[in-house]
């Protein structure tokens, strides 16, 4: 298993087991570069942990625990968790801000507890078979365990990506492996049973009927304060809590612009930053990125992303994603993370997080102008404000009047619904699902929906439209694919952390807890965020339209010599073989596709379905068909075998 994870921790390996448990652990040597070994214990050799991520506020927590009569033998923020769990058991959770998939082994009371972050930027996988369980940060760790598990892709999984963009924890895109969800810690005892726990979930202020929802009471000014100390604060604790250098991305955008600027000033000297470049003028960035990297001073390192390298890098990134992707946008991210590691970073900061928490995206503007017509449907005026949406695409779906008219018309009376926000969204990506083959439909049950809509907060009606768009967003695409398959995937796969400021705990509740004016005042987004960048960043950036990143999609795959490997998983031989989509609608497709291989932009359907195709196909082929190798057994430097010595 330790091996199967060595592009997540290469420096170092330890294991650790007894006669009814075993923890291993490949690390990535940040904080406590000396002692901080894994597993590690407590005093007396009862408790034991394996974990993954960082817990930021360590330093606090240790103090604290000290105070009580714990004791240290590292500087490591590993100990820290330990003697958290020791003092306050499972409520130690919720205490920690930080960036994490934790598993504790009990050897006394024989019990394992596993617990991931908030927010989910750690994952952690759990696979029980018979008596096993099996648990690890990917999904190939848990294969490698024990060739003989069954491997099969799972109906329900990928009824959730085609419609939500990616399966929702518990589920994951494999038939009997969950994925733990955010927030929540297990236990599991000997005995066979398991306890599943809730430590945090969004809370939003109400608006509706009675609660304890209060928010926010000061002005603009004030809430721009306070966002600026916090978010201050997070990227300290950041940039400084390390034992190794820090960098920063840069995207061109404000997020990433204004977190590299908070960073320059707490490192107090130069930097590194890195950014992405397209060949594509549609998604390049380039002046905007450049310009902030000539204002901080940094040492700046870029790199250019061509259609032909994402088609080459693509099989690759689904072996990481281990999920079917929609869209091409993790595959720049890998080259990205390469560079990285290449000048010798292994921590950087992003701007993930920040649309989410501070409403950037357009679907929270789109959310509120269809609310606003739905008021008035038969208003000829109202429906006007969708043209200033979505400036960045070159396909815009606002682009022609009478059909953005009909697109958007599409459930408005529904408007107080649960999941208005994001149904335009989910039906056009479950509308892929006509490309599924007749035995793959035939399996499916239920509405996908459901894994959301099903399991709402009890007090969610009581929140703002916005907060509850919020939620959706978080729920879904925060968590399942921006900050897994864009984010700590690509990441590791070249072994760099990625350390996200506007995820802090402390940022997460402050922005939670902003009256939803302050984040979206009419339809100017992050409107607070604004009023902080000033004089931090460039004008130019602060007031730019928001664009969000993406990369060329499906003609990426349509050049004059596209990699052999498109063609063998798009091949009716392999469709039909594989019975995960019907042969005919898939090469009608890419028919089509490569009808576009010269000049000219296809449909947004037509992008999502070929690379959802190509991504299902590919880890079809590279879990199912023809599994990975195992790979060679690391060289451990910390071994604690507590095995019974054989008779």
């Amino acid at each position: 298993m330790a091996a199967a994870l060595r592009h997540r921790g290469p420096d170092e390996f330890g294991i650790y087991r007894d006669a009814h448990c075993g923890l291993a652990h490949a690390r990535l040597s940040i904080i406590d570069l000396v002692t901080g070994q894994q597993p590690l214990t407590n005093e007396d050799d009862s408790l034991w942990i394996s974990f993954n991520g960082e817990i930021f506020n360590y330093l606090e927590l240790r103090e604290e625990l000290f105070a009580l009569g714990h004791f240290f033998r590292t500087r490591s923020d590993t100990e820290v968790i330990v003697h958290s769990f020791e003092q306050w058991g499972e409520e130690c959770f919720a205490r920690f801000n930080g960036q994490f998939a934790i598993a504790l082994w009990d050897a006394k009371g024989q019990r394992l507890t596993l617990a991931r972050d908030r927010l989910g930027v750690r994952p952690l996988h759990i696979c029980r078979r018979g008596s096993q369980l099996y648990f690890g940060s990917e999904v190939k760790a848990i294969f490698a365990s024990d060739p003989d598990l069954p491997r099969a892709l799972d109906p329900a999984g990928l009824q959730q990506t085609f419609c939500l963009w990616s399966p929702v924890p518990p589920r994951t895109a494999f038939l009997g492996v969950e994925e733990l969800r955010p927030g929540h810690a297990r236990t599991y005892t000997r005995a066979g049973e398991m306890r599943e726990r809730e430590f945090w979930r969004p809370r939003y202020p109400h608006v509706h009927g009675d609660g304890d929802g209060v928010g926010f009471r000061g002005s603009p000014a004030e809430a721009a304060e306070a966002v600026r100390a916090t978010l201050l604060r997070a990227v300290e604790l950041r940039m400084l809590r390390a034992d190794v250098p820090v960098g920063s991305y840069l995207s061109g955008g404000l997020d990433s612009s204004l977190v590299a600027a908070l960073g320059r000033q707490v490192k107090g000297e130069r930097f590194r930053t890195f950014s992405l470049r397209f060949e594509d003028a549609e998604y390049d960035e380039t002046p905007f990125q450049r310009q902030m990297a000539a204002r901080l001073g940094t040492d700046h390192a870029e790199v250019l992303v061509t259609r032909r390298d994402i088609a080459r890098v693509f099989p690759e990134v689904i072996f990481h994603t281990e999920r079917p992707i929609l869209r091409t946008a993790p595959a720049p991210l890998a080259l990205l993370s390469r560079l990285v590691r290449e000048s010798g970073i292994k921590v950087v900061l992003t701007g993930e997080g920040a649309d989410e928490m501070f409403a950037g995206y357009d679907i929270f503007r789109e959310a509120r102008v269809r609310r606003f017509w739905a008021r008035q449907p038969g208003s000829r005026m109202r429906p006007r404000l969708l043209e200033r949406l979505y400036p960045y695409l070159a396909r815009s779906p606002v682009a022609q009047r009478e059909i953005a008219h009909k697109f958007f018309a599409r459930g408005l009376e529904s408007f107080r619904a649960p999941g208005f926000s994001h149904e335009l969204r989910w039906s056009s990506a479950q509308a892929l699902q006509r490309l599924f083959s007749a035995e793959l439909r035939a399996g499916l049950r239920g509405d996908a929906r459901h894994a959301v809509l099903g399991e709402l907060p009890p007090d969610f009606g009581q929140w703002s439209d916005l907060a509850q768009d919020q939620y959706l967003e978080v729920r879904t695409l925060l968590s399942g694919y921006l900050l897994s398959s864009q984010g700590d995937r690509m990441l590791m796969q070249y072994s760099v952390e990625g350390r996200f400021p506007f995820l802090d705990a402390e940022v997460v509740e402050l922005a939670n807890s902003l009256p939803t004016s302050y984040k979206l005042r009419v339809l100017d987004e992050k409107h607070v965020l604004k009023i902080v960048a000033r004089g931090l960043v460039p004008d130019e950036i602060v007031s730019r339209k928001k664009q969000p990143y993406r990369a060329p999609d499906a003609l990426s795959f349509v050049s004059a010599a596209p990699p052999d490997w498109i063609e063998e998983c798009l091949s009716p031989a392999s469709l039909r073989a594989d019975g995960l989509f019907e042969a005919g609608p898939v090469g009608q497709l890419w028919a089509k596709c490569r009808s576009h291989s010269g000049e000219g932009q296809l449909s947004n359907s037509d992008n999502m379905a070929l690379v959802g195709v190509l991504s299902t196909q590919l880890l079809y082929e590279q879990f199912i068909r023809r599994p990975p190798a195992l790979p060679p057994e690391p060289h451990f430097r910390t071994v604690v075998d507590r095995l019974p010595a054989a008779d």
